[in-house]
């Protein structure tokens, strides 16, 4: 009789276990759009190279311009003032 009873609750426990598990749900690909045209990154490309050999200055003050992060945002200002794609400032 024990032995009876440990079978039925051994099937018990793995049919338990088999229904409790679901497939994961699948997500659809999101289709990424571009945040800036193809003209833009060669706009910053240009900036970049110009900082790099000292040649791009600050806009009022006419200092040279070290910082990366600058430079890129030159290049993003300078673009949205010719009207590209280019997301708006945040500041």
């Amino acid at each position: 009789m024990a032995t009876k009873k440990a079978s039925k609750k051994s099937a018990k426990k793995t049919s338990s276990k088999k229904s409790a598990k679901k497939a994961p749900a699948k997500k659809a690909a999101k289709k990424s759009t571009r945040k800036y045209g193809k003209t833009v990154g060669k706009d910053v490309e240009r900036e970049m190279r110009a900082m790099k050999e000292g040649k791009l200055k600050s806009g009022r003050s006419g200092k040279k311009v070290t910082s990366r992060k600058q430079a890129i945002a030159i290049a993003l200002s300078e673009a949205r003032k010719e009207g590209k794609k280019v997301p708006k400032n945040k500041s």
